[in-house]
């Protein structure tokens, strides 16, 4: 978040010093690690370790069982529990994610929203069993839904319930913990699904917006204060590596939301209406192919939000280098942490003001980024608002399009990836020399740990008290009363995260969010001699003599993993090519999978997961097609796949593994049209142009 003009962050004139002879300077920004894996236990220690590096404020990275709202033992969990971070299924786990870290000086940001309600209330329980002053606590917990519709996919319930349960948490916190931040509008993830910087400001002002017309509609907050509803409201935002165009996004965020906020809420006090954000670096840019260029990409994209005082991030974390290639050690995360303590306590940033002031080239970018968002945030009210345009598919679709575009523009060598589509020629990487041992791998005997004590929590536990409480949550839900005071009650009950959401399920019901590829328009055209034409021609003629009119390919995503940005680009590039795509969406069971695989009939399975999931997920779909006779379909797998996983996975009957590496999609598809061939005894028609093991970038392979 920014923190601009306040009156501890004044400085001397420049070229003088303080009365000492020194020059003051500005305090750093929040220094962040996303993290959490395995157990509550073992993210304790990590945290732990973090503070004592000099890691300033905690970023807590949930499982995908947890922010999706299912307990441990759930079908759809297998293989997830603990793997892209901690799980928590109860207030024990809670208790032992931060035993010995005293809340009430500790600033906890939390990466949660579908479940964001049950999280906060957690985090406040045990808060108040350490004996805090939970008007003393500060933090901020994502909850942003619809970026969750439109890109990263742990959205449960629809878009009206969902703003429910955000208005009710604002209104608690603005009452109860009036230093917490009750939602972080995270445009980072539209950036991550292909947003352009216009798009990016305009949808999360849209969903601004959206929240503050609820709070402001829903009664609950009288009208004098909602200058302190604007207040807590914070961003979270995304910098790539375009350093100046992502500067001046920065500097038009803060004059929207300004004016935002004067005009359209008559918001008076400025201190209220200044724009907070924090920042992630992007992670979409790191790539595979000469991983070493990470580092050097993070440190630009950190500059970009930390060089302008006016403009500058009030919470950093940085992703590590290694992040294309699997979970990071606890040591590249500190060496992403360092990159932050070396520009803030190094170099002279802080002692200076704002070092872009007066530049004619800053100021016409700003104002070009600031006109398109207005422009595109009038056309998504025009429709009726941001929940509009998410039940309607035009947010949804408009991400595809730009994300496609961008693809086409990286495979055509218009932009240029060091590394991966130019200047690829490389030294053997020290770093990378032993591949499996330079990422975290999850020991798989952590799940069962997890499920072990999930079983023993639910058997300690008041049965009836915890059945009580969940009736009682039902009851409240189905009236317009907030609902924060019946959570916490769970909490106490000791209900289960997975039992809280599937209450709420009861009463308002389950949402999947539109996929956006059936309106995504055409982003590279089939010329003639071209590798798309190439590839529609094989498709045609491998369709002819099956005696099909079309080859079909279903994208599957097994699990909870929701990034299903990669898995989009793959069927928009296979319907460009001439296949009949089956593509459903995210979070299904292998069992689902299989039954649309028979059910429609196709000719190759394509199996999309970025969690690590793969190998729990990827064998099951096999053994449930064999078992159902499916024999001549080919099966492929996308994500971010060790070398040793993806040679296990070949080896238990996956036609082809495609990782990060692998940028070209159009190539791709060439090699499931002849993966098609091989499994109906045809000879193959392209020469593939890959690896076997190979396959784009980390949110981009079939993901």
């Amino acid at each position: 978040m920014t923190d601009r003009q306040t009156p501890d962050s004044r400085q001397a004139p420049e070229g003088r010093g303080t009365a000492g002879g020194e020059r003051r300077k500005d305090r750093p920004w929040l220094m962040r690690t996303y993290a959490g894996h395995s157990t509550a236990s073992d993210s304790n220690a990590l945290y732990r370790r973090n503070r004592a590096k000099g890691q300033t404020g905690l970023s807590v990275a949930f499982d995908l069982p947890t922010q999706t709202g299912y307990d441990a033992d759930h079908i759809l969990a297998r293989g997830e529990v603990g793997r892209v971070g901690v799980p928590v299924g109860h207030l024990g786990d809670m208790r032992t994610l931060f035993e010995g870290i005293p809340l009430e000086r500790t600033n906890t940001s939390m990466t949660i929203n579908a479940t964001a309600m049950w999280l906060l209330a957690m985090y406040q329980v045990v808060a108040e069993e350490q004996g805090a002053d939970i008007t003393k606590l500060t933090g901020t917990t994502q909850n942003d839904i619809v970026k969750e519709y439109l890109s990263r996919g742990t959205h449960v319930f629809p878009p009206g319930p969902s703003v429910r349960l955000i208005t009710d948490m604002i209104a608690y916190t603005v009452s109860n913990i009036p230093k917490w931040n009750p939602i972080n509008i995270c445009s980072y993830h539209l950036q991550e699904a292909g947003a352009t910087p216009v798009q990016e400001i305009a949808f999360a002002m849209c969903t601004a917006i959206a929240v503050l017309d609820a709070v402001r509609d829903s009664g609950q907050v009288p009208a004098e204060r909602m200058g302190e509803v604007v207040g807590r409201i914070s961003f979270f935002v995304n910098a790539g590596v375009r350093f100046i165009e992502e500067m001046c996004k920065l500097r038009a965020f803060g004059r929207l939301w300004e004016k935002i906020t004067l005009e359209r809420y008559g918001i008076e006090d400025a201190k209220q209406r200044r724009f907070r954000y924090g920042v992630q670096v992007n992670s979409l840019g790191l790539t595979e192919a000469q991983p070493e260029n990470n580092v050097q990409r993070i440190v630009l994209e950190m500059l970009a939000v930390t060089l302008s005082k006016d403009a500058r991030a009030r919470a950093v974390q940085l992703p590590a280098w290694n992040e294309a290639l699997g979970l990071p050690r606890p040591w590249d995360q500190q060496w992403s942490l360092r990159i932050q303590q070396v520009l803030a306590y190094e170099s002279d940033l802080l002692e200076y003001g704002d070092l872009f002031d007066g530049s004619h080239v800053v100021e016409a970018k700003t104002a070009e980024l600031l006109a398109g968002a207005e422009a595109e945030i009038a056309k998504v009210l025009g429709m009726g608002g941001v929940i509009p345009a998410v039940e309607s598919g035009y947010l949804k679709s408009a991400l595809v399009a730009s994300h496609a575009e961008r693809r086409a523009r990286i495979e055509a060598g218009e932009d240029k990836i060091v590394g991966v589509n130019c200047f690829d020629t490389t030294e053997p990487s020290p770093l990378t020399a032993d591949l499996d041992a330079a990422i975290m791998v999850v020991d798989p005997a952590a799940e069962q740990a997890v499920l072990d004590g999930l079983a023993a929590w639910k058997a300690q536990r008041d049965e009836s008290a915890a059945r009580a409480a969940l009736a009682e949550l039902k009851a409240v839900a189905t009236t317009e009363a907030n609902l924060m005071a019946a959570t916490a009650a769970c909490v106490r009950a000791g209900v289960t995260t997975g039992e809280w959401a599937f209450a709420l399920r009861e009463v308002f019901g389950e949402y999947r969010a539109p996929t956006g590829v059936g309106g995504a328009p055409v982003a590279v055209a089939a010329e003639p001699g071209g590798e798309l034409a190439a590839v529609r021609a094989a498709a045609a003629a491998t369709a002819a003599e099956l005696g099909v009119g079309k080859l079909r390919l279903l994208v599957g995503k097994p699990g909870l993993d929701g990034h299903s940005n990669g898995a989009e680009q793959i069927a928009v590039r296979a319907r460009d090519a001439g296949f009949e795509v089956v593509y459903q969406g995210i979070r299904l069971t292998p069992e689902q999978i299989v039954a649309a695989a028979v059910a429609e009939d196709v000719h190759c399975v394509g199996l999309s997961i970025l969690s690590g999931a793969h190998p729990e997920l990827v064998p099951d779909v096999l053994r449930r097609l064999r078992r159902a006779g499916v024999e001549d379909v080919p099966v492929i797998v996308g994500g971010i796949i060790p070398a040793a996983d993806g040679e296990a996975l070949k080896a238990a009957g996956v036609a082809a593994v495609f990782t990060p590496k692998d940028f070209g999609i159009t190539t791709i598809i060439g090699r499931i049209v002849d993966e098609i061939r091989l499994a109906n005894r045809l000879d193959p028609i392209l020469a593939p142009a890959l690896d076997p093991i190979d396959g784009p970038t980390k949110e981009e392979t079939l993901a």
